[in-house]
């Protein structure tokens, strides 16, 4: 590795050794972020990390001795172009990219690389340059992952920051400053973070998305702003200055009807806008966090042809990148203010340049640099490469210019060559190139139509030069090519340019499917590919490779290994990936029999079918860990033993319960097969495996058995032996390479980390494979290691990986390096410079070897078989020939020797084999032609819909004897789309004015009714809820007879009440519809407003609607729905009428028709007549009509078998197919040869005989025949005479039928022709409408969109309205309320006026104590609950209660301080409680009225609002109104055609026609006699209409004296009423008050409650009593038991103390052993005894 030790590997003196304390406080600086109260100390601007210190290094276990400096890397031959962005230029000659865990920065002007390796180890996810270019940021993988930033040039870490995410980082953006650096995490928790890097400080994080998030990029302009996109979003971030700090607040773009994209790419103009790219290829302007426009080119085209990756502004020009390869410019200005102008929201535009670099380009990313002043950009090219690019688009702009290739994507095979220091690679790129790894350079590359998937480079033994290359494609081809220089071609000295060339050998294609392994055997005589086809093929190698044979194996082929040279037999082993191995011996060429085919089926193989064992490992190792536990606990229960023994103390030796055993895991294999990934062999028969899936983590020893005849699929072999590999459960090895110089085994992982594992035995032992050297080298999400191969001399060692890198490491220390390695390419073969160019084979589907010897087969096979069928025919066609000269020879015969047809057959069973074999085949072929023939016909009937069906056959019908015709009308089907816009219901802006005009009949209809009713409505309503409560029954319970009367009593008030109140609700009822039928002072009859609109529309009054009076109505407003109607109407009157006519032009052709038959039958008659009469006696029959051709077109459609195979035979010559006639030996043609029709000379001996026999006879006849009698001539002359009056008779009947049926044509050709004119008429008419609906339709979007706008005022009015009312009904709620609690109020004051009775001394004081406020107490006690900390929501709706107790003590205790002498005590705290029940009073009103008022403000802002809304309508109504007058303007400049005839003009000049018609106007004859006889009605109606206006006076005055006597009325009763109230209760109430209110029924009800529950206790109360004296005669009874019981046992303790005695003095000296019952004998008896007394107490 080239590297400079001395700027990566030391710090700067003042930055690390002089600085300390400033590092230590770096470190610390996220801390104090999070401690406030600690100061934070300020990295200085020298400070720097050591490289040493911050890099991820290799890795080696502990007891491994080989040094960690095992591999020194060399270089980076791949790049990453597949990531999305992956390019940074630090200066013009410096590009940095990432390249695994290591970023790399080359020189592309020297090729020299610096490289930087990752701090975790876990990868690089972003890479970004500081916009100063003096610095650059690396975000890197793994948990918890660090951004380090790096200075350049020297790459020295700078700053590290931590905690930005889980993960991953995904990107990272410098502002425009460089003093921010914003990143982005991956899943799971995809952090935004705003870094202030210098100080290594978060500034600001938050969750930018729940998806995957791609990019963040800070605006240009404003550095406050960022935006972030992903997977099916968009996001606008700002920075917000909030009253607890600086915050990000992130507004998620809306995609609205735009359909949902992923964000690539984006960026932020000036003013504000963000314009993005989408995965379609156009771009959408973003304006306040929605989509203001969708961008495409003219003609709707995309913007590019795939997403866009990437969007650029620079210097007031923006750039798109797309995938499709290229990079166009877009005009900003017309960007920043495109406005939609349709539904669609597409704005079409054209680029101003645009570059396009080639069809195989996709680019992803580019970035700019200044070289010398001018401005280059760098772009990042999926396909491999990057390229150098001038935007200026000018004349003097430089072409594109590739500065690097690579392969696109991952590596999928290496080689190394064993000479020289040359290695080969492929990928699916469809390249394979060569490189110098000595030098460290790319030669040369070649390129082929599919992607490459396979490569070995031959040994040796097999090419002596070593320049023999072999490749597999995904295709299933196979090229062998040849690597050379081409400075050693003979006549090329000199001449060539590139230092190796290379050369396409031999290709052939042994696979169906992707070649997927190559081995060549270690003589070099054989060379074996496999293939996803499950097969592998074997060639010979010789000067050409030759094919022979394969086999088939289990699975699709992973890996193919040739035994080594130390075992006997030469054997292949072939892995494949679904857990089989196969071993065959080397098939020996020109042993094997490829005549046929090239399957090796007698090959001797081997299989083992692995059978998972990783499950069964695991459950061992679980029962020897629980065994082992066991053993322990058993251990240090023994030694705990011991210890107690030790210490004297006893220790019982009792077992603890063990607990119970968890169960163990059961024996689990998967159900598929874990793959193999890669094995080789130890010794003849066995080898070892990796796989991966569930058994990865173990490397496997297997052996194949002697048991081959079992079915492969259906064995189940184990492994013999396995080693256990660490931390390789969930990281399986994929490739393993051995170094023999050093014994080493080589392991890539496929996290993309290399392992070497020293190999101090022969055999692989798990002792051996313990240790181990680890170093992460490759990407560790897709970095896959794919090949690991040494170099020639095992000096160097090379990785490839799934991200497209190739690495090269060093297997020597650096003292062991050679100072230069140079390559020696090797020399062109001889005659090479001869030989023609090999041809490939570029089709994909071309035949495979096995393939094409198949097919070869096949054809020599149907050779053979055609061959054996012309040898039957020519002896068909030769017997054939025999038959026809018999049948001839028998014709030649006399008649009477000749055979018969039916003679000839042999045997007649014959053929009706044949016919019924002919049946069988025919109803065979029409099962096999069902489906097509099904096909055919429906297609048939599709044709016959769209082109024969959509016409009506136009028909002419000619006259017989004249020239005359008539023709049908050509007439196409009645479309079915006026049937579909009839059945359409009515448009949205006819449904938003009739919703608008039924809501204002709605509010005249409420303003009919007077507000003043309202109140008592509601109070009818309360009235009937009160009433419905008081008929709620009630559950009766047994009471006394007192109770019952009085419950009778209530019911009988309860019954009076509501009859009262039913009265006073229907006396209000009755009121209430007197009022609401009160017409209002504006009302209008219904039936003289009809008979009003009736006059005016009948009036008579015809306005030009060009004149400036003429007013339009709503019926009379034009749109383009009307005028389709119209048209559609006016179309189908048309269509109906040409019908009708074309009707009876059929129903004549028909007659026609039935006339010819019926002349045919005549003719026929008057020949059959004729025949009886003498020729001169013969009148001239009328000529037959004939039908013309045009008379019958549907005839031309109809069709049989003899027209098709007619239309065939012409088809059949038109393309002048000749083929040869062959015969058939079918039945059909054998029984065709026996009964065709001979010709007349040689006809049928049997008709000719007929006809003999019949000339003989007329001949006799003829002889015999006699002079006729008188009587004959008599009957003779009777006939003749009837035949001659029939012969008149019929040709007369001829004759009249054809002159009655040219008149029916004639009076209907004349009826056609006026029908014509009329057509014209209407034809011009739909030429009016059409023109009329085109005026109509360029105008209706401006219409729609008033429309739309009136529908939208009218819904909003409609809501606010809703609102309105509802806003009313609750201030009416809220004036209910108020007045409740003002009524409470006032009888609060009147019950404190009867508390205190009349002359109270202490009035004025109890008056001011109830007027008294006391809220300044409980406003204290408020603060200082608020105060208080740790409180919770019940304590908080407690708060009320406590207040008001607390209140009432505080009062109590002010109010006693100054307590008056002789105030009734009762009275006072009667008055203290009045006090609190007026404050919540006046607190509810207060409350109340606040709600009211807050209520009455909202509902006067809706009214504004309504009246706004209401002027906005207006308004638009108005340009509605005047939008309809430019319209029909519009429409009365079109021209009107109409015909008229000459006494149709009645506005004659001097008695003649005018020259200038513009002053005049057509009026019809039915208008005109109408408007006349309106004035003679209009006079009578006049004369009638003043009659009635008289006697409606008449009746007006009538009226007014009759309300006015009403009034007086009214007065007097009133007055009469008030009187009789001041007679009776002294003052005027309200009555119907007093009447409701007259009986307390709630109180009286509560008495009766009151007096049941009583009567209840005192029944209980008895119960009771009775259970008491119960229980005490119980107690009585027990009381006594116990007294006795109690002197039996005094009586037994004097028994018992006696015999104590009398044993005391018998046995002096042995009373010990009844101690102790003695004892227990006196505790019990005490027990007895204290418990008798506490039964006694």
């Amino acid at each position: 590795m080239e590297q400079e030790p001395a700027e990566n590997a030391q710090a700067d003196p003042s930055g690390a050794e002089g600085n300390l304390d400033e590092q230590d406080h770096s470190q610390v600086s996220s801390e104090s972020q999070k401690k406030p109260g600690k100061v934070k100390k300020k990295i200085a601007e020298t400070f720097f990390y050591t490289y040493e210190d911050v890099y991820s290094g290799p890795y080696a276990t502990n007891d491994l001795e080989i040094s960690t400096d095992l591999l020194i890397f060399k270089h980076s031959f791949g790049y990453d172009c597949t990531r999305p962005v992956n390019l940074m230029m630090m200066d013009r000659h410096t590009v940095g990219y990432i390249a695994g865990n290591q970023v790399v920065l080359q020189n592309l002007r020297t090729k020299y690389q610096k490289y930087i390796r990752s701090s975790g180890g876990g990868g690089i996810g972003f890479i970004t340059a500081h916009p100063s270019k003096e610095y650059f940021a690396v975000g890197e993988k793994g948990k918890k992952p660090n951004i380090v930033i790096y200075t350049y040039p020297s790459a020295r870490p700078y700053r590290i920051l931590k905690g930005g995410t889980e993960v991953a980082y995904v990107f990272g953006d410098f502002n425009r400053a460089g003093t921010l650096l914003a990143s982005v995490g991956s899943s799971p928790d995809y952090m935004l973070t705003i870094w202030d890097w210098k100080q290594e400080e978060t500034l600001l994080r938050s969750k930018a998305f729940a998806q995957d998030v791609y990019k963040v990029m800070f605006s240009a302009e404003n550095e406050e702003h960022l935006t972030t996109g992903g997977s099916g979003h968009i996001r606008f971030w700002k920075m917000a200055l909030t009253l607890t700090g600086l915050k990000l607040q992130g507004a998620l773009g809306r995609f609205g009807k735009t359909a949902v994209s992923d964000i690539l790419s984006f960026v932020e103009l000036p003013d504000g806008k963000v314009v993005s790219g989408t995965e379609w290829g156009n771009l959408l302007l973003w304006e306040g966090g929605l989509i203001k426009v969708e961008l495409c080119q003219v003609g709707h085209k995309r913007c590019h042809e795939g997403p866009v990756s990437q969007l650029v502004f620079d210097e007031g020009e923006l750039y798109s990148v797309g995938k499709d390869g290229v990079i166009r410019m877009w005009n900003f200005e017309v960007i920043d203010t495109a406005d939609p102008v349709d539904d669609t929201g597409l704005v079409e535009m054209e680029p101003m340049n645009e570059l396009w670099l080639g069809k195989n380009v996709s680019l992803n990313f580019m970035t700019k640099i200044l070289d010398h002043g001018q401005p280059f950009w760098y772009a990042q090219d999926t396909r491999g490469a990057i390229w150098k690019l001038d935007l200026t688009f000018s004349n003097m702009t430089h072409n594109p210019e590739r500065v690097c290739t690579f392969h696109s994507g991952r590596i999928e095979a290496i080689g190394v060559s064993p000479f020289t220091c040359l290695m080969a690679t492929t990928a699916l790129d469809r390249s394979v190139r060569i490189y110098d790894f000595g030098s460290n350079s790319q030669l040369t590359v070649i390129k082929f139509k599919q992607g490459g998937t396979a490569l070995t480079w031959a040994s040796a033994v097999v090419n002596s030069e070593g320049g023999l290359i072999a490749v597999g494609f995904e295709d299933g081809v196979v090229r062998i090519i040849e690597v050379y220089d081409p400075k050693l071609l003979p006549g090329h000295e000199g001449q060539a340019k590139e230092s190796a060339e290379i050369n396409l050998k031999q290709v052939f294609k042994p696979h169906a499917a992707a070649v997927t392994a190559l081995a060549y055997e270690q003589k070099g005589d054989v060379f074996a590919t496999g293939s996803k086809d499950k097969t592998v093929f074997f060639f010979a190698i010789e000067d050409e490779y030759k094919p022979i044979g394969f086999i088939c194996v289990p699975g699709p082929v992973q890996a193919l290994q040739w035994s080594p040279p130390s075992h006997d037999k030469s054997t292949l082993l072939i892995l494949c990936e679904n857990g089989f191995a196969v071993q065959v011996p080397a098939p020996l060429p020109g042993k094997q029999d490829t005549a046929t085919t090239y399957h090796l089926k007698n090959l001797p193989t081997q299989y083992f079918h692995f059978y998972s064992i990783k499950s069964r490992i695991k459950l061992e190792e679980e029962i020897v860990w629980r065994e082992k536990k066991k053993q322990e606990k058993e251990k240090a229960r023994l030694e705990w033993i011991k210890q107690q023994k030790e210490m004297g103390l006893e220790a019982e030796e009792t077992k603890e319960e063990e607990p119970e055993e968890e169960p163990l895991p059961a024996i689990y294999i998967p159900e598929e097969p874990s793959p193999i990934l890669c094995g080789f062999y130890s010794e003849p028969g066995k080898f070892w495996l990796s796989l991966g899936g569930y058994d990865s983590g173990f490397l496997y020893h297997c052996e194949f058995s002697h048991d081959d005849e079992e079915d492969p699929e259906k064995r189940k072999d184990e492994p013999f032996d396995v080693i256990s590999m660490e931390g390789t459960n969930d990281n399986p090895i994929h490739q393993i390479s051995f170094c023999t110089s050093k014994p080493l085994m080589f392991c890539g992982m496929q996290d993309g980390s290399l392992r070497a594992y020293p190999l101090s035995v022969k055999d692989l032992t798990a002792g051996v494979l313990k240790d181990y050297w680890y170093m992460n080298v490759h990407d560790n999400e897709n970095g896959q290691i794919r090949g690991i191969c040494c170099s020639h001399d095992e000096g160097c060692l090379i990785t490839c990986g799934g991200d497209g890198n190739i690495f090269t490491f060093d297997l020597w220390s650096e003292e062991e390096l050679p100072k230069e390695l140079k390559v020696i390419i090797p020399p062109p073969r001889s005659g090479l410079e001869k030989e023609e160019a090999t041809e490939d084979i570029n089709d994909p589907d071309a035949y495979t070897i096995e393939e094409y010897k198949q097919k070869k087969e096949y054809e020599r096979k149907m050779k053979e078989a055609e061959e054996k069928k012309n040898k039957k025919r020519e002896e068909l066609n030769a017997l054939r020939q025999d038959f026809v000269f018999l049948l001839k020879k028998n014709q030649k015969l006399p008649k009477h020797m000749q055979l018969h047809r039916e003679e000839f057959e042999m045997n007649h069973r014959i053929f009706e084999e044949l016919d019924r074999q002919t049946l069988q085949r025919i109803e065979l072929v029409q099962e096999k032609l069902a489906w097509e023939h099904e096909k055919q016909l429906i297609g048939l009937q599709k044709l016959q819909t769209q082109f024969r069906d959509s016409l009506e056959f136009a028909l002419t019908v000619h006259a017989i004897q004249s020239n005359h015709q008539i023709s049908t009308y050509s007439l196409l089907t009645v479309s079915e789309k006026y049937a579909q816009r009839k059945k359409h219901g009515d448009s949205k802006w006819t449904v938003c004015k009739e919703k608008w005009t039924a809501l204002k009949k709605a509010e005249q209809a409420e303003e009919e009714i007077p507000r003043e009713t309202s109140p008592a409505h509601r109070e009818s309503t309360v009235f009937e809820k009160e009433a419905e409560m008081l008929e709620t029954p009630q559950v009766q319970k047994p009471t006394t007879c007192y109770i019952e009367s009085r419950r009778e009593k209530i019911r009988r008030l309860v019954e009076k009440y509501d009859g009262l109140k039913a009265k006073i609700l229907k006396r209000r009822a009755e009121w209430h519809e007197l009022y609401k039928s009160k017409p209002r002072d504006t009302y209008e009859d219904s039936k003289d407003a009809k008979e009003i609109k009736e006059a005016q529309e009948s009036i008579g009054c015809y306005r030009l609607n060009t004149a400036t009076n003429y007013t339009l109505t709503e019926d009379e407003h034009i749109n383009t729905e009307k005028k389709m109607m119209q048209l559609e109407a006016l179309e189908d009157l048309i269509h109906n009428m040409k019908v009708n006519m074309n009707k009876e032009i059929v129903s004549l052709r028909d007659l026609k028709v039935s006339i010819i038959d019926e002349i045919k039958s005549l003719v026929k008659k008057v020949k059959s007549i004729q025949a009886s009469l003498d020729v001169p006696e013969h009148l001239p029959i009328p000529l037959i009509p004939q039908l013309h051709p045009d008379e019958v077109p549907e005839k031309i459609v109809e069709y049989n078998s003899d027209v098709l195979l007619k239309f065939k035979e012409e088809q059949e010559a038109k393309a002048k197919l000749k083929e040869p006639l062959e015969a058939c030996p079918s039945s059909c043609a054998l029984r065709h040869v026996f009964f065709q029709t001979t010709p007349v000379e040689e006809g049928d001996p049997i008709a000719q005989a007929g006809g003999a026999s019949a000339v003989v006879t007329e001949e006799a006849f003829e002889m015999e025949k006699a002079e006729p009698t008188e009587m004959e001539l008599e009957i003779l002359k009777r006939e003749k005479i009837k035949n001659l009056y029939l012969q008149e008779t019929l040709i007369k009947k001829i004759n009249t039928l054809v002159i009655n049926f040219d008149a029916e044509l004639c009076l209907l050709r004349h009826k056609k022709l006026k029908m014509d004119v009329q057509m014209k008429s209407a034809g011009l008419r739909c030429i009016m409408c059409c023109e009329e609906l085109l005026i109509l339709k360029k105008l209706e979007i401006h219409e729609d969109l008033l429309e739309e706008q009136i529908c939208a005022l009218m819904n909003e009015q409609e809501d606010i309205q809703s609102k309105l009312k509802s806003y009313l009904a609750q201030i009416e709620d809220r004036k209910c309320e108020i007045a409740m609690l003002q009524e409470r109020e006032k009888a609060l004051y009147t019950s404190f006026e009867a508390s205190l009775g009349e002359n109270n001394e202490f009035a004025d004081f109890l008056t001011n104590i109830l007027k008294m406020e006391v809220e300044c107490v409980e406003k204290e006690e408020v603060r200082r609950e608020a105060g208080e900390e740790n409180e919770n929501e019940q304590e908080d709706n407690e708060k009320p209660d406590l207040k008001i107790d607390e209140n009432f003590v505080s009062e109590d205790v002010v109010f006693d301080s100054v307590y008056p002498a002789g105030c009734s005590e009762d009275l006072f705290l009667n008055t203290v409680q009045l006090q609190q029940h007026r404050i919540n009073i006046e607190k509810a009103l207060a409350e109340e009225k606040k709600v009211a008022a807050d209520l009455k403000k909202e509902y006067n802002a809706l009214a504004l609002k309504a009246k706004e809304v209401e002027t906005s309508l207006d308004v638009t109504n108005r340009e509605l109104e005047a939008f309809q007058w430019e319209k029909l303007r519009r429409l009365n400049d079109l021209y009107v055609v109409v015909p008229l005839r000459l006494h149709q003009v009645q506005c004659l000049v001097d008695g003649e026609i005018p020259h200038d018609f513009s002053q005049t106007f057509v009026f019809t004859n039915q208008s005109l006699q109408y408007l006349q006889k309106r004035i003679v009605d209009l006079h009578n109606e006049k004369i009638m209409q003043r009659e009635i206006h008289k006697k409606a006076q008449e009746r007006h005055k009538q009226l007014l004296q009759d309300k006015k006597e009403m009034k007086m009325e009214i007065q007097r009763l009133e007055e009469r009423c008030n009187h009789l109230m001041l007679e009776k209760f002294g003052r005027l109430v309200d009555f119907e008050a007093v009447q409701a209110h007259s009986v307390n029924i709630p109180m009286e009800q509560m008495k009766v409650r009151i007096m049941e529950k009583e009567y209840e206790h005192i029944v209980e109360l008895k119960e009771w009593e009775e259970r008491i004296v119960g229980l005490q005669h119980q107690l009585t009874m027990l009381t006594r038991e116990n007294t006795s019981k109690l002197h039996q046992l005094n009586r037994f303790c004097h028994e018992m103390h006696q015999l104590e005695a009398e044993l005391e003095s018998l046995t002096t000296g042995q009373g010990g052993e009844f101690e102790d019952i003695k004892s227990s004998d006196i505790n019990e008896t005490a027990r007895l005894e204290s418990r008798l007394m506490h039964m006694t107490l």
